[in-house]
């Protein structure tokens, strides 16, 4: 089997369970009694949170794995995270204003959670116009792991906001204490979109990790043409 059609079989994959998930957001799942339509949201909220706190832990053990080995494998695994990382933590900014609007009656609010997610944003963000702000090589990549794994203190904090803090995001509904939990349907949604995520964001990482290898590749000869040239 070739690496082209494995990568076609995970895709599709991929793309399948995003279909289901999409059908159960919408039609599977039952109205929530309280919030009507609008929290259907949720099924696309707290997954886009859970693919973004693993790529961004997959960033954190790359760098770390970097700073140990000097690989350059290591290196290219954490951009992928960290963007990746980036791109889902972007959902869960968007989509969360858009469910708190017709609850809360306002966009924002500056609550334990909603604060740390935007300060994760813009660390990531940081982390990556550093990549791109700073020459290739050299100390680059060892000061951006170092950040990385500074930055990656936040991902617990983040999780566990709402288990430490009162404020006006809603309590955890899964491993929350004896109030906690899901109707069924509900749960059974709320898992085959977070399968669907995750699913989605490996295909993605290994995606972005296989173009920035194959950057190096290109570079490389790049260089070994140009003195080739030269001699």
């Amino acid at each position: 089997m070739s690496k082209t059609f494995q990568a076609n079989l995970l895709g599709a994959g991929t793309l399948a369970l995003l279909l289901a998930a999409l059908y159960w957001a919408l039609y599977g799942a039952p109205t929530e009694a309280t919030m009507g339509t609008i929290q259907r949201i949720f099924y696309y909220h707290v997954p886009a949170a859970a693919a973004s706190w693993t790529a961004l832990a997959i960033n954190a053990l790359a760098s770390l794995a970097y700073l140990a080995t000097r690989s350059r494998k290591a290196d290219a695994l954490a951009v992928a995270g960290a963007e990746v990382g980036l791109a889902f933590l972007t959902i869960v900014l968007i989509t969360g204003p858009i469910w708190a609007r017709p609850v809360w009656g306002v966009w924002w609010v500056w609550d334990p959670r909603l604060t740390l997610t935007l300060a994760m944003w813009v660390m990531y963000a940081s982390y990556l116009i550093l990549r791109q702000l700073t020459p290739e090589g050299g100390s680059q990549p060892r000061l951006a792991a170092v950040l990385a794994v500074f930055f990656a203190a936040d991902i617990p904090i983040d999780y566990m906001s709402i288990r430490w803090w009162r404020g006006q995001h809603p309590a955890p509904v899964l491993f929350g204490g004896p109030d906690s939990g899901l109707a069924p349907r509900m749960l059974a949604a709320l898992l085959l979109s977070m399968t669907a995520f995750l699913a989605l964001m490996a295909v993605l990482v290994a995606m972005r990790y296989r173009q920035e290898l194959l950057r190096d590749r290109i570079t490389g000869l790049r260089q070994r043409r140009m003195l080739a040239a030269e001699n």
